[in-house]
């Protein structure tokens, strides 16, 4: 049923029922089991190279060797009593353990929680007992911080250490990685279960209240890999070889081990070794082609290399990376230009852990120039394969596709999220609407399926009764030369309920005039803030977007003052 009683209002009329004709073809289940398959014997001979320190220093496997490894390690939990539906959480860094993991874990049937790093050790501990973790899979250089956790996860029988590293005592069994896996023969094999079973668990990092939990289906991550791997989408390629920098607790890492598995591209996986002067190495080190992330770390590489023009290897860096799909948050214009200038192609993509990212992608005429396809690039992208969004207004009243209406997305589709786990209907309503999810996002769609993201609701400016996007505003500042990043989030105001306020991070005092100036010719006066505070840094999230509830909280405390804050 419609959640709008009348045509009117926007109800969608659906036929009544009728008996089809079965189709003859196999009933075939889509289970991540398919990658292990093709690994072994369709793409043997790729290879993953996992990043072991600072300087680079890299292991090299097969994805032969992988998949053997993978079986080895889901008959070694089978071994310790691990069973079909159990849960089993990682907590680590992008590596090829992690990597084996994924494919063991939820080839055996196990549901494989990946334990977001960055949030609170509360957090981090409510997730583990909320998902029911029977085994924890951990990186030596973060024992110590879960250790001290595990009394408050009742339910995790045994530990297993990725490394060789010295891990504190605890009160459970320990078992090293790869003494475990060595142990094991690997004559495993993964039993066979419905596609709709489920395969991963990862919790949303909520602003408020505690985290909620997206199980995905075995079914949902082989179509989210088989539609990103098309060109208009992520656009992979079998030569290609991929940076793996989104962790792989965030989303399933983007889904790009699966897609690498299917097209066979060689994977690099960075460990924790992400910073500008270890990122510039990789890239250049193992002639990344493609990669993907939110903008910040790439901002902070091309200022790295700024810093570092005397160097001879600057432009050979970036020489061989072709496409960054960026994600997360707004794409900075500048950004986008300054990677064109090395010939990288930016494209933005928007989705959420409840949709996986995706959801839509930019996809550009390659005839375009660089000026004709930048108003597209910034946007939210156009709508990919298997999902269907939709446009309502507050009142849940659908709207047009015209490219001018403004109502907040609902998204439906095969890798949308239904519910939330072990949570009870009433706990989340207002989350979904007839089978539609609400995403919160407010943006327009237009005829093509281009989805255009004016702000988060939460975020929305409500000034003199009228609303202020404070994602245009950021956009249009960031534009400025002087302006690296910036947040903008509405401050209260006694006149106006709210005035729009910006954080900037600059290397130079602001030029509050020049700024003002510089966004009269881009946005509508009443729009320009009165306040502007400049940061030497934007507090981020769990998952690298900016902290607007850390930044509205600053607020409160400088609420009593006027005029400038520098």
């Amino acid at each position: 049923m419609d959640a709008t009683p009348s045509r009117s209002r926007g109800a969608e009329h659906r036929p009544t029922a009728a008996t089809t004709r079965p189709g003859l073809m196999m009933d075939f289940p889509l289970t991540t089991g398919q990658f292990f398959w093709r690994m072994r014997h369709v793409n043997p001979d790729s290879c993953i190279f996992s990043v072991r320190d600072a300087e680079g220093t890299f292991d090299t496997h097969t994805f032969a060797e992988v998949a053997g490894r993978s079986l080895r390690l889901a008959a070694a939990l089978d071994r310790r009593g691990i069973r079909p539906g159990d849960c089993v959480a990682s907590f680590a860094w992008n590596s090829v353990e992690h990597m084996e993991t994924y494919l063991g874990v939820m080839g055996m049937g196990t549901v494989l929680h990946t334990i977001n790093l960055r949030i609170h050790d509360d957090q981090i501990a409510w997730t583990a007992r909320h998902a029911g973790d029977r085994a924890l899979i951990v990186d030596d250089s973060l024992a110590p911080q879960i250790f001290t956790l595990l009394d408050q996860m009742p339910d995790v029988e045994f530990v297993v250490v990725i490394g060789s590293g010295d891990v504190p005592g605890i009160d459970r069994p320990i078992f090293r990685y790869d003494e475990l896996i060595a142990e094991e023969v690997g004559d495993y094999a993964f039993p066979e279960f419905d596609e709709r079973s489920a395969a991963a668990l990862c919790y949303t990092s909520g602003t408020t209240g505690d985290p909620k939990g997206v199980l995905y289906s075995h079914r949902s991550i082989v179509l989210h890999a088989l539609t990103m791997v098309g060109g208009d989408v992520f656009g992979i390629r079998r030569h290609d070889v991929v940076l793996a920098a989104v962790s792989l607790f965030h989303a399933m890492g983007w889904g790009l081990p699966f897609i690498s598995i299917l097209t066979g591209s060689n994977l690099v996986m960075p460990g924790r070794f992400l910073q500008p002067a270890s990122l510039a190495r990789t890239i250049r080190d193992h002639g990344i082609t493609w990669s993907s992330g939110v903008p910040t770390i790439w901002m902070d590489l091309l200022n790295h290399l700024d810093e570092h023009k005397e160097d001879d290897r600057r432009w050979d860096t970036l020489s061989s990376l072709r496409k960054l799909l960026l994600g997360g948050t707004q794409v900075p214009r500048d950004l986008i230009t300054r990677m064109h200038d090395f010939d990288v192609e930016v494209v933005s993509g928007w989705g959420m852990t409840e949709t996986y990212p995706g959801a839509a992608v930019t996809v550009v005429d390659p005839s375009e120039t660089h000026e004709q396809s930048l108003p597209k690039r910034v946007r939210g992208g156009k709508v990919s394969p298997l999902y269907e969004v939709r446009l309502v207004d507050d009142q849940g009243v659908i709207l047009p596709h015209d490219g001018e209406a403004h109502g907040e997305i609902e998204v439906r589709g095969p890798m949308v999220a239904s519910h939330y786990y072990g949570l009870e209907p009433e706990e989340v309503a207002g989350k979904f609407r007839d089978g539609w999810l609400r995403t919160g996002d407010i943006a327009t769609i237009d005829r093509e399926g281009w989805i255009t993201l004016t702000d988060r609701a939460k975020d929305m400016i409500k000034s003199g009764g009228e609303w202020i996007s404070s994602v245009d505003l950021e956009v249009a500042l960031q534009d400025h030369p002087d302006v690296n990043e910036v947040a903008v989030v509405g401050r209260p105001d006694e006149r106006w309920t709210e005035r729009p306020h910006a954080f900037i991070v600059s290397p130079k005092d602001l030029d509050v005039d020049g700024l003002r100036k510089h966004l009269l010719s881009r946005v509508p006066k009443w729009w320009v803030p009165e306040t502007f505070e400049r940061l030497d840094s934007i507090p981020r999230s769990t998952t690298g977007k900016f902290d607007k509830k850390a930044l509205r909280a600053r607020l409160k405390e400088i609420n009593d003052k006027t005029g400038i804050e520098k």
